[in-house]
């Protein structure tokens, strides 16, 4: 191979370990304490706190980490709609999650025992978003656990249901 050849593989080589550093520093480095009001908090397990031995994030954190757009039908309303938010992966890794399941809770004390398998078999998103505006707490939120359900047929079941925790304030990893 030419001289000149080898060098602009070297430096391309260079450009992707540059460009995936950030990603990698993210991902080891605890996110700062929130500055808006605290939507989210993850307790238990985890590697990666920024309040005490809790990972507490506001809306501007949820947004930041890496998202999906969910067209949908869900089993408990009619019709389609359009959620947004960051994949639940994302926000386990934001924490430094490395545990076989979470329990997700709601504001009305309902618990589910999610197997995190879930998160890395599907793009399940933690919505913060319906049609384009906040989920208000009148409309199940602010956070709702959702599933793919139309791009994946084989959610649509009562033990999917019952995992799609409306209402999620916080998450414990045991």
């Amino acid at each position: 191979m030419p001289r000149h050849h080898r060098r602009l593989v070297s430096l391309l080589a260079g450009l992707v370990l540059l460009c995936a550093l950030p990603v990698a520093v993210l991902a080891e480095t605890p996110l700062p304490p929130p500055g808006g009001e605290v939507l989210l908090r993850l307790e238990g397990d985890i590697a990666r706190p920024n309040v005490g031995d809790a990972l507490h994030l506001d809306r501007s954190q949820l947004m930041a980490l890496p998202s999906r757009v969910i067209e949908t039908h869900i089993p408990w309303a009619e019709g389609v709609f359009r959620f947004e938010g960051p994949l639940m992966r994302a926000v386990l890794a934001a924490a430094g999650v490395e545990a076989e399941h979470v329990r997700v809770h709601a504001l009305n004390d309902y618990v589910a025992e999610i197997p995190v398998s879930d998160f890395q078999d599907y793009d399940v998103i933690l919505a913060l978003e319906r049609d384009g505006e906040p989920i208000a707490v009148r409309d199940l939120g602010p956070l709702i656990v959702l599933y793919p359900f139309d791009e994946h047929p084989e959610l649509r079941n009562e033990r999917i249901r019952f995992r799609s925790v409306w209402h999620v304030a916080r998450i414990h990893v045991p």
